[in-house]
């Protein structure tokens, strides 16, 4: 199974960035699945069910979410009659949503997607652990899914780290998201699961964050109020994981990190190319 995941989309660079490049990409590449995390795509700030809905015609099969879920308040309403956007699995009980999602991806395999969110330097959330463990063995790999995938959103390394190391060889991918900056971590641990600390963002570069540079430089110059973050606006750069996934295993066979776009060069999966 030929999987791509993609990093947080940040405002219209991101969404246009998704739009432009990600059906050229299905194609291209003949993508078995693709999931996105959206929760910076409306202005930076949340998600909104028009671009939610943008993003999945534009060729996702599934939008993870984070610690931005609910800026936009009618995500609190529409995620409940929207099956392939998923928050946090360990948001408290009685939260709008779910956790997860099982699709079918383009192949016929059953593909369980995972959202949790970290706690170190976060919102004090229950335990990620123990969520992913809940829905694995709901959803074991192997048994009922033929592939697992995890987006951990989530600030300190060493959690997602950790999360790599406690889902090896139980998750086809373990990726972080969150932090906006691309890691040059990508690998396939021990067991057979893919792993990167974070994708890096959807969207412009030329910018903090995928913020406009004025405002956060003059916050950490002053240390005062001042005007409202906003997303960048230049073109934008798709960055995420390529996974080439074993279907007779649900492990990774080989990883890539994948930049299209004109801020970072571009890894293309090797042998995907028609």
């Amino acid at each position: 199974m030929r999987f791509l995941f993609l990093g947080d989309v940040v405002g219209r660079p991101g969404r246009l960035a998704v739009q432009d490049q990600l059906p050229g990409l299905r194609e291209r590449w003949k993508l078995d699945c693709v999931v996105i995390n959206g929760e910076n795509a409306a202005g930076g700030f949340g998600i909104t069910e028009t671009i939610c809905d943008e993003l999945l015609e534009a060729g996702a099969d599934v939008v993870t979410l984070g610690n931005h879920s609910w800026d936009q308040r009618e995500a609190l309403v529409f995620i409940e009659r929207q099956p392939a956007m998923i928050r946090p699995a360990n948001y408290p009980a009685g939260t709008p949503g779910r956790g997860a999602a099982v699709i079918e991806a383009r192949n016929g395999a059953r593909v369980l997607v995972v959202n949790v969110m970290g706690r170190l330097y976060m919102d004090a959330l229950d335990d990620p652990f123990g969520a992913v463990e809940r829905e694995l063995a709901a959803c074991p790999l192997g048994e009922v899914a033929d592939a697992v995938i995890v987006d951990v959103h989530a600030e300190a390394t060493s959690e997602k780290q950790a999360m790599g190391y406690f889902l090896d060889g139980r998750a086809s991918l373990v990726v972080g998201t969150h932090t906006h900056v691309p890691t040059s971590d990508t690998r396939i641990l021990p067991g057979g699961t893919a792993y990167q600390s974070d994708a890096g963002m959807c969207g412009d570069y030329d910018s903090i964050l995928g913020m406009h540079r004025e405002e956060p430089v003059r916050r950490f110059l002053q240390k005062t109020p001042g005007a409202r973050l906003e997303p960048a606006s230049g073109t934008g750069t798709l960055s995420g994981v390529a996974v080439d996934i074993d279907d007779a295993t649900g492990l990774a066979k080989a990883v890539w990190a994948v930049r299209v776009g004109p801020n970072l060069s571009e890894a293309l999966p090797t042998g995907w190319e028609a």
